[in-house]
């Protein structure tokens, strides 16, 4: 394991924090992290999340365990080498064009379009991700997005299923430094 970089985010909508670290290993990626703050609804949370990419950046599995108010979270997500996702084992339908896993409750994630995408000044491209939603009826889900260089560090983002779209600023590692509305690096 080589780490290459690491980040803390302070949460901006509710209290909470995020810190992540981004690995090499071996010809792979690995996102490590963990995440506590005040869920939507009140209930306080705890999380430690591991995302694992292939050298290309495509997400092959990753692990979700901590807590939700009282309800224990244990995820495992995997995507294989056809596309095809599971959570916990069950086959998650109709994402087999997503390549990206995203994390709803952590900017982490972001980084792997970002990488895998690797867009020039002034170009952008739609990157559809499975999409984990915590607590509600919560599993995978499609989440459409879309990228747009607009210079070295800034990216127009947008979200259009929660009406979301800002200009988010990107480190040179690939974290997402500021996320207008929602998170922002602590230095």
């Amino acid at each position: 394991m080589q780490p290459l970089a690491t980040i803390l985010w302070r949460r901006l909508d509710q209290p909470g924090h995020d810190v992540c670290r981004l690995d090499r290993m071996g010809e792979n990626w690995q996102l490590d992290g963990g995440a506590a703050f005040r869920h939507e609804d009140g209930r306080l949370v705890q999380l430690h999340y591991r995302v694992r990419c292939d050298r290309a950046w495509h997400t092959q599995w990753a692990t979700v365990r901590g807590w939700l108010g009282g309800e224990a979270i244990d995820l495992s997500i995997v995507r294989d080498a056809h596309g095809a996702w599971k959570l916990n084992d069950v086959p998650v339908t109709d994402l087999g064009h997503c390549v990206d896993l995203d994390l709803g409750f952590t900017p982490a994630t972001n980084m792997l379009p970002l990488r895998r995408l690797h867009l020039a000044q002034a170009e952008g491209a739609d990157a559809p991700a499975a999409w984990l939603e915590l607590g509600g009826e919560g599993g995978l889900s499609e989440l459409n997005q879309r990228y747009e260089r607009r210079s070295e560090t800034d990216y127009w983002y947008a979200a259009p299923r929660f009406d979301y779209a800002a200009m988010l600023v990107v480190t040179p590692e690939g974290f997402v430094a500021r996320y207008p509305t929602l998170w922002e690096a602590e230095h």
